[in-house]
């Protein structure tokens, strides 16, 4: 089947979207394939289609459980075998879905990167007609991007195990240095790079320079009468602003990472059906979310990075029609991030307490717990070893970044069961056992295929059909499986943490200084370029964004807050810069009164005035103590 009939066939698309198809004929011809498209620009199609085409498996690395259920449930919509691995799953759950990657036609494997490490997963692989390797938010791969994860590293592991299957990398936002990074961890061979240009024209960006930023923010919501996102920094902030929007009579809720996973699951869908007309959320809101009537985003605090910025304010205007991302920013702001920033990198002996914290809450013992899983519930740790969340937060980053752990998001699981013994087993078991006769019969008229494989359940249903309560249920199916007759796993809405190395002691506990310094100059160095962005008042908002993924050749785009300002001046972009140009190279060699300085540009001054107006206006040229009109360095 071709590339487009399987297009129109699952996907409903008669035509791809840019660099698409060049994307795809790429890895259909073996080569290893880089592809940096915008957020929601297809970039899953770019391997999910070839792999269709093609004989085999293939192996998808993705960094968020949510995504990977999104994206594994789609496809099973479809009526293609998706599965996947991640550490929300039991181990014997584990072994049957291998076995259908390796016996069955299961097309898509999904996997969280620390499930590479593990060396049953790669005896496992091994078996497997693997077709492709794919890796999402592969910017997660480099030290340079701004969510460097170390377990990515583990994907050259797989790569040796399949030296003639392509990889393909998939990314949204990516400096220039991050992307030559990416080649270099994957191992690419005959590597291509495919990029679109980061350019939104129907997206206007806009700096507000505010101190009363609610104000602002309800003056926004109430000019742009539709759906928007607002984020902010902390979870306390989503709901006081969700609350004063409401007051003020504009539909909006909060959503954070710690709310209730079906509660946020909830959230997220009463506001993508437009039941909800404003969220505000941390940063934990969006990924993975296609909403395309997006029509405004706003930020209320400095994000860390342009990179994040970008990836968030993108989330507008997805459609192609008019939409806006606005930075309100106060004089606090570069403070609070400054302050936020280096809150980010705790001492060595913190993160060393914050491990300790963790072994101890988990009872492990030196040597112990490779590859072992818990529910991550922070707030309990922090509560019984009297430690401050934000510090072991941060501390627990470096403890992964440095590669003994691994976290996962916190994403709802069901509760499910598979039966242990075979249908003459369970028989005897009845007979013998007349008191769980009848519980067993409804389960087994309840559920089909609990004997082949893990089946979701819902004990508040079994209790309505049996007139138990809620726990009974519960304590009826734990007694079973104490029984040996059941797996009962219980539903679970808490992250998780994976031991990647075997626990170690805490005292002997290795920070690579060498790295632990590197990332804090890097987030310095991304700090400051969120800072120069904040603080700009004379180049094209667009422009900065562009030039700082490398792509340099752009024009202004016209519509962001400092070309609208030029645009008053009703001067063409090259007359402006022909006579700024001039300005410059006058005033920097000489501080000029007003009128030489109007003598000098040629006598153009109608024009030459408006451009020094602008110039004086937006701080790039000043008076000095002689009342001289000098060039700001």
């Amino acid at each position: 089947m071709s590339s487009k009939k399987i297009l129109t066939t699952y996907w409903g698309h008669s035509q791809f979207r840019p660099l698409q198809e060049e994307i795809i004929s790429s890895v259909l011809e073996g080569k290893d394939t880089l592809a940096l498209l915008p957020t929601g620009g297809g970039k899953s199609i770019c391997f999910q289609v070839p792999a269709m085409m093609k004989e085999g498996i293939c192996i998808v690395v993705s960094p968020l459980i949510s995504l990977i259920k999104d994206q594994v449930e789609n496809l099973q919509r479809k009526g293609i075998k998706a599965s996947s691995i991640t550490s929300s799953l039991h181990r014997s759950e584990i072994d049957i879905i291998l076995d259908n990657c390796i016996y069955g036609n299961i097309k898509f494997l999904y996997v969280s990167p620390e499930r590479l490490s593990n060396e049953l997963f790669i005896e496992r692989v091994k078996k497997m007609k693997v077709n492709m390797i794919a890796v999402d938010e592969a910017h997660c791969i480099s030290q340079w991007g701004y969510d460097f994860r170390p377990s990515y590293l583990n994907i050259c592991s797989i790569r040796e195990l399949f030296p003639k299957v392509p990889i393909i990398a998939l990314t949204a936002t990516a400096t220039n240095k991050v992307v030559t990074d990416i080649q270099d961890k994957l191992n690419f061979k005959n590597g291509q790079v495919f990029e679109t240009s980061f350019e939104r024209k129907n997206l206007s960006y806009s700096l507000l320079y505010e101190e009363d930023k609610l104000k602002k923010l309800l003056d926004i919501a109430q000019k742009i009468p539709a759906t928007g996102i607002v984020y902010v920094r902390n979870r306390k902030k989503t709901q006081s602003i969700a609350e004063y929007l409401n007051i003020h009579g504009v539909n909006a809720d909060y959503y954070h990472a710690g709310i209730d996973s079906r509660l946020r699951a909830q959230k997220q869908e009463n506001w993508i059906k437009n039941k909800t007309r404003v969220i505000v959320a941390t940063n934990a809101f969006g990924m993975g979310i296609d909403k395309p009537d997006v029509r405004f985003v706003v930020h209320m605090d400095l994000p860390d990075s342009l990179e994040a910025y970008f990836q968030e304010a993108g989330r507008a205007g997805r459609d192609e029609k008019k939409a806006y991302a606005v930075l309100i920013y106060s004089e606090n702001d570069r403070l609070e991030l400054e302050k936020n920033i280096l809150s980010g990198f705790p001492s060595i002996e913190e993160i060393k307490k914050t491990y300790q914290a963790l072994a101890n809450y988990f009872q492990l013992a030196i040597g112990s717990g490779l590859g072992v899983s818990f529910e991550l519930n922070i707030s309990e740790i922090c509560k019984t070893y009297n430690l401050d969340t934000l510090n072991f937060f941060n501390s627990l980053k470096f403890i992964e970044k440095e590669g003994y752990v691994a976290t996962s998001d916190g994403t709802y699981t069901p509760s499910r069961i598979k039966f242990r013994v075979n249908n003459e087993e369970l028989y005897k078991f009845q007979i013998a056992n007349k008191s769980y006769d009848n519980f067993i019969k409804l389960i087994l008229r309840s559920y089909s295929g609990t004997f082949d494989e893990y089946v979701n359940i819902n004990e508040t249903d079994l209790a309505q059909r049996t007139g138990l309560t809620h726990d009974q249920i519960i304590k009826a199916l734990k007694n079973l499986d104490a029984f040996s007759i059941i797996n009962y796993f219980q539903q679970s809405s808490l992250p998780k943490i994976t031991f990647l190395r075997p626990r170690a002691d805490a005292s002997k506990l290795i920070i690579t200084k060498e790295n632990y310094s590197s990332r804090k100059k890097t987030a310095i160095e991304k700090m400051e370029y969120v800072i120069h962005y904040a603080t700009s008042t004379h180049k094209c908002r667009s422009q900065i964004l562009l030039s700082y993924f490398g792509q340099n050749e752009s024009y202004r785009c016209g519509i962001c807050d400092i070309c609208l300002e030029r645009n008053k001046l009703e001067l063409s972009n090259l007359e402006f810069e022909q006579v700024s140009n001039q300005i410059k190279v006058i005033l920097k060699h000489d501080p000029l009164y007003l009128s030489e300085l109007v003598k000098q540009l040629n006598g153009r001054n109608d024009k030459s005035l408006k451009v020094i107006q602008w110039l004086i206006d937006n701080e790039k040229i000043a008076y000095n103590d002689d009342i001289k009109l000098c060039w700001k360095k």
